[in-house]
């Protein structure tokens, strides 16, 4: 195995792991958050469950290459500030536990089967998925508290954790002149821990 490749693995492994960082499996605590850059910030990096489906809409986008580099991320985090206008207005959205987890699920195998939807679709299931985290962020944002900066902050978060799947994803990628066989199963690997995840994040929302 040559230099590169080994470098590609290690992004790989460490990128991995921190996606496992997060403390606990839902970012959704009890009670009210107040408001502020660096709740918002805390917030999606405070469970399992953002943590992942930011991630691996950061790695999908860098699966399919082209436009969808920057359109996927940036659609996410168009509609997830909208789904967080909507909670902190107070305006209901049924199963947000279960979308959330879904979102995970769902992505995950997206990945693991390297899925090639056309746009439209594409865009309509990845902005579907941020309309719940959005308004999970905004739900619990506390009556009266800065939501602006609140909103900045869980904002900055999600492209940071977009980033981190991009980067992810551009090191499986440059396996593919390496060892293209290393790449599929890299994909397969990710893609299939996610899905897993999800599907039992899911289960514990019924």
């Amino acid at each position: 195995m040559n230099l590169d490749t080994t470098k590609s693995l290690r992004a790989v492994a460490l990128a991995a792991g921190l996606m496992f960082a997060a403390q606990t499996l839902w970012a959704h605590p009890l009670g009210s958050l107040a408001g502020g850059f660096a709740p918002g910030f805390a917030h999606p990096l405070g469970g399992m469950d953002h943590v992942l489906a930011m991630v691996a809409v950061g790695l999908w986008a860098a699966q399919r290459g082209g436009r969808y580099v920057w359109l996927l991320p940036m659609s996410f985090l168009g509609v997830m500030l909208a789904g967080g206008l909507l909670g902190v207005w107070g305006m209901p959205l049924p199963a947000v536990e279960s979308g959330i987890a879904a979102s995970v699920a769902v992505l995950g195998l997206l990945i693991a089967m390297a899925a090639r939807l056309s746009a439209l679709p594409t865009l309509i299931l990845v902005a579907g998925f941020a309309l719940f985290h959005g308004h999970a962020h905004g739900t619990e944002l506390a009556a009266g508290s800065a939501a602006a900066a609140y909103a900045a902050g869980f904002a900055t978060a999600t492209a940071a954790l977009h980033l981190a799947g991009l980067a992810l994803g551009a090191s499986v990628n440059r396996l593919a002149t390496l060892r293209p066989l290393l790449t599929v199963s890299a994909w397969r690997l990710s893609g299939g821990v996610i899905a897993l995840t999800g599907a039992a994040l899911f289960t514990a929302t019924l």
